[in-house]
């Protein structure tokens, strides 16, 4: 599991994905027959990887998290950047199946897949990106998405934002809080 530095509820929210991209990945074992930990296991995250456009998002970060890199030693996908292998696996990973989740807007699961990614890979992106998708994370997982009005207001709030400011805030409405200045006499 991915320990989130702000906590909170977005620290909640990324361990539920988390949970759901493991659970994903038992049935999906279950299904070929397959037992964790054996060469079959590998083998079979690497057919995954080999093709990602033919799993869903869950089943393919989950057997991204299962191999190594060659140059990095990192799990797949989550080395530093400039790693030419992490960074095509990386890519990759976005090409996997996003299925919206019954009753949320279109849109929400790739908002989902796109704000676990980076939570779970925070050195790969800019404090300000962490702070956007780490935030978004439980309202996406509720199968809320924001308008892009909504979203371009979070996004000019969080930029207004010190570094440390961002590292720290653990919901969209305490970004907001912090520049909204005092109340305007009447």
């Amino acid at each position: 599991m991915t320990a989130l530095p702000r906590g909170g509820r977005p620290a909640e929210a990324l361990a539920a994905v988390e949970a759901s991209i493991e659970e994903c990945w038992r049935r999906f074992l279950a299904e070929y027959g397959v037992v964790a930990g054996t060469r079959e296991e590998t083998e079979l995250a690497e057919m995954v990887v080999a093709d990602t456009s033919a799993f869903r998002w869950r089943v393919v970060d989950a057997a991204l998290c299962r191999l190594r890199c060659a140059d990095c030693g990192n799990a797949l996908g989550s080395g530093p950047t400039g790693c030419g292998n992490c960074d095509q696996a990386d890519g990759f990973r976005f090409a996997a199946i996003e299925i919206d989740r019954p009753a949320t807007p279109p849109g929400t699961e790739h908002g989902l897949r796109v704000a676990t990614a980076v939570a779970r890979a925070r050195h790969r992106y800019g404090v300000r990106a962490r702070c956007g998708f780490e935030l978004g994370l439980p309202s996406l997982l509720d199968g809320e998405l924001p308008s892009t009005a909504r979203a371009q207001a979070y996004r000019a709030a969080i930029n207004k934002l010190t570094e440390k400011e961002c590292e720290r805030v653990t919901s969209f409405d305490e970004v907001l809080a912090k520049h909204a200045g005092p109340p305007r006499a009447q």
